[in-house]
């Protein structure tokens, strides 16, 4: 049985006809027939029975279509409970963001948030590799995901939106002779030692690029996920380091140098199940992730 059976069942139990039922509804008589026999199958005992002309409930009907309204009346509270937690302009709203997403977006979110009537954020770190962002859709409202600008874009099964197109520049110490040049190929830095991400993060992919067109394979010597431990490493002389221009804290004692010859640039994306902008507090967080966005990108006017 289903709510449009038992709808039908109280409808004729109240309008005393499959005609006037089905006039009630909009449909056509033998359509309230069919829906009828379809729910007598699930039934052990007769709902209807002949009066003449007429179809009319028998006592089991007249039970089932008093328990129909019982249904009828849970349901549309439960409608008017998803609507009342979709419309709901304060509600909680899960992010997960990267770390240097984190550390650059976080901040801007909760200040732009801050207020009465406004989404609460429910932040996190996720530092995963690429291929896990859209997993992370399952736990968190909306996620922060990196990818370089020549990948493959996000699978189907999320929708996504691009925040940001943050180029990569390369990391030197203060000091270096190459930090007097103002852009950097790869064969100038080809002979550099390095401090990397670990494999199967997305800069990786850019490393490789930058061996390939200087035609040999560069010397890592640190793998550091966290960008503000690679420039502590960086300026202690510890190797050089693609860095992100924008989401990167700055850090006295390092420079960076824009880098000709390879696609060093990365998509910062918001990944989500397209479901959870049904809810106005996500939609209000998405909106307000682009205005931090522009902030951000702003930096460098």
């Amino acid at each position: 049985m289903d709510e449009r059976q038992l709808r039908i069942l109280r409808e004729l139990g109240d309008l005393g006809s499959v005609s006037a039922v089905a006039e009630a509804l909009h449909v056509t008589p033998s359509a309230i027939s069919q829906q009828l026999r379809l729910l007598q199958r699930s039934i052990p005992v007769p709902l209807t029975e002949r009066a003449g002309r007429r179809v009319v409930l028998t006592d089991a009907g007249q039970a089932l279509a008093a328990a129909a309204i019982e249904v009828e009346t849970a349901l549309a509270r439960a409608r008017h409970t998803v609507t009342d937690f979709a419309d709901q302009p304060d509600g909680v709203v899960s992010v997960a963001a990267f770390h240097s997403a984190a550390s650059a977006f976080f901040p801007l979110l909760l200040r732009g948030l801050a207020g009465p009537d406004r989404p609460r954020p429910a932040l996190a770190d996720e530092d995963v590799a690429q291929d896990r962002f859209p997993a992370l859709t399952r736990d968190y409202d909306l996620v922060l995901a990196h990818r370089l600008d020549h990948a493959p874009p996000w699978p189907r099964t999320v929708a996504s939106a691009t925040l940001l197109r943050e180029p990569l520049d390369v990391a030197l110490p203060a000091g270096h002779p190459l930090a007097s040049k103002p852009l950097l190929s790869p064969r100038d830095v080809a002979d550099q030692p390095w401090i990397t991400v670990h494999d199967g993060f997305p800069l990786m992919a850019t490393i490789e690029a930058i061996a390939s067109v200087a035609n040999r394979r560069l010397e890592i010597v640190h793998r550091i996920n966290e960008f503000a431990v690679v420039a502590e490493a960086v300026a202690a002389g510890g190797g050089i380091a693609l860095m992100p221009r924008w989401t990167a804290r700055a850090h006295p004692d390092v420079v960076l140098r824009p880098l000709s010859g390879v696609h060093a640039r990365r998509h910062i994306d918001v990944l989500h199940r397209p479901e959870r902008t049904a809810r106005s507090a996500v939609r209000t967080v998405l909106t307000e992730l682009h205005h931090a966005a522009t902030q951000i990108q702003g930096r460098d006017v």
